[in-house]
């Protein structure tokens, strides 16, 4: 008996899935050991990222954003505001609102460890040949490709 071409298109998809899944966990893992660096836990740093890059949120934007309860969120941002990575301002459409906004200072804080963690991964690839610098080059794109759909 044979097995229908769609699922052994299936299975090598969860395959693929499977190892990508392990190792970007492994990546990330191995990375984040560069954000000790800056003195600020992995939790802050992931709130400091969203307002970062997606700008100022309400307390209840950025706990759903994060995956947290707003209590537990209250307390990153009072501590990102005692560091100075963080502010809150008086919404423009409506003042009775807050937003939390990243300061110039959790700017630079958030764009160094990313340096850092980009320098500390391309060092990991000198060791790669032009093929596979390419194919992984190749498969950074198709990744990104996948997020966006």
């Amino acid at each position: 008996m044979t097995i229908p071409r769609n699922e052994d298109e299936r299975e090598r998809r969860e395959r693929v899935a499977d190892r990508l899944h392990s190792a970007s966990i492994h990546l990330l893992r191995r990375l984040r050991r560069e954000d000790d660096e800056s003195g600020v836990t992995a939790p802050h740093l992931s709130a400091l990222s969203v307002l970062v890059f997606g700008g100022p949120r309400t307390l209840g934007e950025l706990a759903a954003a994060e995956q947290v309860r707003p209590p537990s969120m209250t307390r990153i941002v009072r501590n990102l505001e005692r560091d100075a990575l963080v502010e809150r301002e008086a919404d423009s459409a409506d003042r009775r609102v807050q937003r939390v906004r990243a300061t110039e200072r959790g700017r630079e804080v958030l764009l160094a460890g990313r340096r850092r963690r980009v320098a500390s991964l391309a060092e990991r690839l000198e060791g790669l040949g032009e093929e596979e610098l390419a194919t992984l080059e190749r498969a950074a794109e198709l990744i990104e490709r996948v997020l966006r759909e």
